[in-house]
């Protein structure tokens, strides 16, 4: 039974979610603090966070930063604030879906089983790295080690959030295949409708900037206008 941690400080919020997601036969756990959340998901293994970004001891944001450093668990963010800058600061510190208050609680439960699903396909097909040979040479440019959550490009480490890492692993598994926008949400684990489709665009000119600061006179990195991006070898 999954075990759903919701961190929310207006009590009408956190009883509504609560009540939806126990008759979705969800184990739930409460807390209004952000601080009282990091120390219980230290402490109990949790399946999901369902996280408000307005709390009254830090942001969400600031939460999801410090969970980040001993936890890769899924977080569903709650906000009042909708902008784009919001939602793209919410996917690079690590969210997997953004939903914009008011909101239905049968929708939060319905994306609450998308996620939890989503990431159970992802552990099933992650490939078994070799223990005696964990960074695996992708090509003559990219060296990706799956354990670290590392990537040099040209021998040099590239300085990478978790969603450039995740979104150039994706790229480099198969080169010259053309990406769409939401198929690179897809696989790197974010909600095809949470709206970040267009972040996408942001997140390509920051590995494109990082990479050409190791190699200038090179563009491995391809937009396909109407249709996405691909990675190509060695493309200048």
């Amino acid at each position: 039974m999954p075990y759903i941690l919701i961190l929310e400080d207006e009590p009408s919020i956190a009883e509504s979610l609560v009540f939806v997601l126990q008759a979705e036969s969800f184990t739930t756990h409460w807390e209004s603090l952000a601080s009282k959340a990091l120390v219980h998901a230290k402490e109990q293994p949790v399946d999901l966070i369902i996280m408000d970004v307005g709390l009254p001891d830090m942001t969400g944001f600031e939460a999801c930063k410090q969970l980040r450093k001993f936890s890769e668990v899924p977080v569903m963010f709650l906000t009042a604030r909708g902008d784009e800058l919001d939602r793209v600061v919410g996917l690079e510190i690590g969210a997997d879906d953004y939903v914009v208050k008011p909101f239905s609680p049968r929708e939060v439960a319905a994306r609450v089983k998308a996620i939890l699903k989503r990431t159970h396909v992802r552990e099933q097909e992650v490939p078994t790295v070799a223990v005696s040979s964990p960074r695996a040479p992708t090509s003559a440019e990219f060296t990706i080690d799956h354990e670290r959550k590392t990537i040099h490009y040209h021998q040099q480490l590239l300085q990478l959030t978790r969603f450039e890492f995740c979104l150039l692993e994706t790229l480099l598994a198969q080169p010259g295949r053309v990406f769409s926008r939401e198929q690179l949400l897809t696989a790197v684990g974010v909600t095809v409708d949470a709206g970040y489709d267009r972040s996408i665009d942001s997140h390509i000119k920051s590995l494109r900037a990082k990479l050409r600061s190791v190699n200038p006179a090179a563009e491995p990195i391809k937009t396909q206008r109407g249709f996405g991006y691909c990675y190509q070898p060695d493309a200048h």
